[in-house]
């Protein structure tokens, strides 16, 4: 174990800190050049509640229907926890990826709709 865990931090550690070096001289680049580095910063994601939420519910129903199955004698132990995890939290994670398609397309053309009465507004 130990021949393993201290070569992978050696290595994670050198990750880290060449990361952060190329990181900075990026952004001093851009600063330079009058960019803004934030706006090469990834969008924080509004919906994690809800994707985290979701899955351990389903991780959740996995396991108590798991419990179940194996208390009847149904499913074998390991098969019924393994794959019922697996599917309800891989369900879980497609509704997530559902409900968050539809919540973006009500919050886009929200925002057109307000988008086009300031416009009118300031036409009047």
């Amino acid at each position: 174990m130990n021949d393993f865990l201290i070569p992978a931090t050696i290595f994670a550690t050198l990750y880290g800190i060449v990361y952060l070096i190329i990181r900075r001289k990026e952004r001093m680049a851009l600063i330079d050049r009058g960019l803004d580095p934030m706006s090469f910063e990834k969008k924080s994601d509004d919906f994690s509640s809800l994707k985290y939420g979701l899955l351990f519910t389903g991780i959740g129903l996995g396991l108590i229907i798991a419990n179940i199955l194996v208390s009847t004698g149904a499913m074998d132990r390991e098969a019924a926890y393994f794959s019922l995890v697996s599917l309800f939290g891989g369900i879980a994670l497609i509704l997530d990826y559902i409900l968050e398609i539809r919540l973006s397309k009500k919050h886009r053309s929200a925002e057109k709709g307000f988008e086009i009465l300031q416009t009118e507004n300031q036409n009047a």
